[in-house]
């Protein structure tokens, strides 16, 4: 017998519930309006059944194909390590450096600024470790970093009139936790700021990957 709704993870079926709303978006079974008035409604209800209740009446259910492509779009990218991409030295005296888009995240990563910014987005990155470190040695500069709600922040820095602050939810979405990175902040801070901090929720990413599915499937028609 298949185990009552309630009695199962509130989380996962979440997960399942977002995932047949986006897919039934995808593929015309619901309007735009619709697609995010029940998105949101999922992001706030606590209770298995009224989850449920939210795709009671769409005809489509998850399959492997959507799957793949959520796997594909929405999982942090990895690619193999090579030897000169083990670690990464950025400089900045009264001078800024920013690192965004596809880079490749090595498995260890210092930062020394001063009196300078550092930015680093990690939004789009492409790692080689599960696990990297970020050393910082922050002397009256500010370093940023960009993160997306499925890679993890530890920080264990010594400060001495600076601060790290860490503005990432602490009860982020479990989809998509496969190969979940972890990103190690240490070092120390003296009259300066690390900021750690998401640009974009998952609830947002999720609706950006519906819309990009949506157009796929909209292509392919037309084709």
């Amino acid at each position: 017998m298949p185990v009552p709704i309630n009695d199962r993870p509130l989380e996962t079926v979440r997960e399942e519930v977002i995932d047949q709303l986006i897919l039934n978006y995808s593929h015309g079974e619901l309007s735009a309006d619709a697609f995010e008035r029940r998105l949101d409604k999922a992001y706030q209800i606590d209770e298995q059944s009224q989850l449920q209740q939210l795709v009671a009446d769409l005809p489509l259910q998850s399959d492997p194909r959507y799957y793949s492509e959520k796997q594909a779009r929405m999982q942090p990218k990895f690619t193999a390590s090579h030897p000169h991409q083990d670690s990464l030295t950025i400089t900045s005296i009264l001078s800024s450096d920013h690192r965004s888009g596809e880079w490749v995240v090595p498995k260890h990563i210092s930062l020394n600024n001063y009196l300078g910014s550092i930015e680093l987005d990690f939004r789009n990155a492409v790692f080689t470790h599960p696990e990297v470190i970020i050393d910082v040695n922050c002397i009256m500069g500010s370093d940023e970093i960009i993160i997306p709600e499925n890679i993890d922040v530890i920080t264990s820095t010594t400060n001495i009139m600076g601060h790290v602050s860490n503005n990432r939810s602490q009860l982020s979405s479990n989809i998509v936790t496969q190969q979940r990175p972890k990103l190690y902040i240490q070092g120390k801070v003296i009259l300066g700021s690390v900021d750690i901090f998401v640009k974009k929720t998952m609830q947002e990413k999720m609706k950006q990957f519906a819309t990009n599915l949506k157009s796929m499937f909209d292509e392919s028609k037309l084709g």
